[in-house]
C-alpha cells in the first residue's frame, strides 16, 4: 500500500506527508475562518485584467488597495460587536474580527495610473487596464467605488 503526498507548505520541516495527515495539517485543519483568504478568479482579455475576489459582508470603505511599483496590494478589515443588555447589566457580548490580505505580481504591461475597483453583492472587481510600452509607475491607492 502506497499514500499519495504532496509537498507541505505550512510545516516545511515535516517534508512530504501522506495526504490525509497533509489535510488535517494543512489548509483547513489549524486555522481559523477569520483567517480565511477569499476566492479570486482572475481573467485576461486583449486589452485587461480583472480580478474578482469574493467577499460577502463587507463595505467598500472595509477595502485598501494599493499599487506599489508592479505588486498589487487587496486587504480589508471589518470589526464588529454584538452586545445584549438586560436590566443595565450586559448579558452577552459578541465580537467579530475578519480580515485579510492578498497581493499579485502585475505584469509590466499594465497602465497603473487607470486601475479602478468596485463592490457589488459581494464581488470586489478589480479592473487592471494594459498598456502597450513597459513601464513602472510610482505607488498609489485606487478606491472602491
Amino acid at each position: 500500500m502506497s499514500y499519495l503526498s504532496r509537498l507541505n507548505r505550512d510545516f516545511p520541516f515535516l517534508g512530504n506527508l501522506p495526504i490525509w495527515l497533509d489535510d488535517f495539517l494543512g489548509d483547513d485543519g489549524f486555522r481559523s475562518p477569520e483567517s480565511t483568504v477569499p476566492a479570486v478568479n482572475v481573467r485576461e482579455s486583449l486589452k485587461h485584467f480583472t480580478i474578482e475576489m469574493a467577499a460577502p459582508g463587507m463595505e467598500k470603505s472595509d477595502f485598501k488597495i494599493s499599487v506599489d511599483d508592479r505588486v498589487m496590494t487587496v486587504s480589508a478589515e471589518r470589526k464588529s460587536e454584538t452586545k445584549e443588555e438586560e436590566k443595565g447589566k450586559i448579558k452577552r457580548r459578541e465580537y467579530n474580527y475578519t480580515s485579510f490580505s492578498r497581493s499579485f505580481t502585475l505584469p509590466s504591461n499594465i497602465d497603473a495610473a487607470h486601475i479602478g475597483a468596485s463592490y457589488d453583492q459581494g464581488i470586489l472587481s478589480i479592473h487592471i487596464p494594459k498598456i502597450d510600452q513597459n513601464t513602472t509607475g510610482k505607488a498609489k491607492e485606487i478606491s472602491v467605488s
